[in-house]
């Protein structure tokens, strides 16, 4: 197996879950925030999904599906065009509300489709290439990727486990 493929295998995971954490929600199961300074399932979901973008687009010269394909607009959440959420308040995090899941799922969906199209072309020696020299020692592709990945599943666990809490307090 090859590097690209185990990246593939890995972004796939990561939109089967942003699914499972979505789909068949509510608004106000989306939206809930379990203390006043917590993330919603919403934010959550976004924020992966835009870090993936914004990252992913950055590293392969790509232009921001957010952007390019009208989901900012979709979403009209106010926000500047380049936010994805990093350092949000409490008060910005409360901003990122939808009442479809679908609105997330489609634009993940989108997301990964640019991000598995970007990596099926990977070379072992792509991975080495710089793409961020803001860092000590300079981020590499693969670096970068295995970042993203990370931050992503991570993120997609939090949002698995509010459904749930969500679910338990219904039961």
């Amino acid at each position: 197996m090859h590097a690209k493929d185990i990246l593939i295998d890995g972004f796939s995971r990561i939109r089967e879950e942003v699914h499972a954490a979505v789909e068949g929600l509510t608004p106000d199961a989306l939206n809930h925030r379990p203390a006043p300074d917590a993330n919603s399932v919403t934010w959550l979901v976004w924020h992966l999904t835009r870090v993936q973008d914004d990252h992913v687009a950055d590293a392969f010269g790509l232009d921001q599906v957010w952007l390019t394909e009208g989901w900012e607009k979709r979403f009209g959440l106010g926000l500047p065009p380049g936010d994805h959420g990093f350092g949000h308040t409490s008060a910005q995090v409360a901003r990122v509300r939808v009442d479809d899941p679908e609105l997330l799922t489609g634009y993940h969906d989108a997301v990964h489709a640019q991000s598995l199209e970007a990596l099926r072309g990977l070379t072992a020696a792509d991975l080495e290439r710089i793409v961020d020299t803001r860092w000590d020692p300079p981020v590499t592709l693969g670096v970068r990727l295995v970042s993203v990945l990370s931050d992503d599943l991570q993120h997609v666990g939090q949002a698995a486990y509010l459904r749930g809490l969500g679910q338990s307090a219904v039961s």
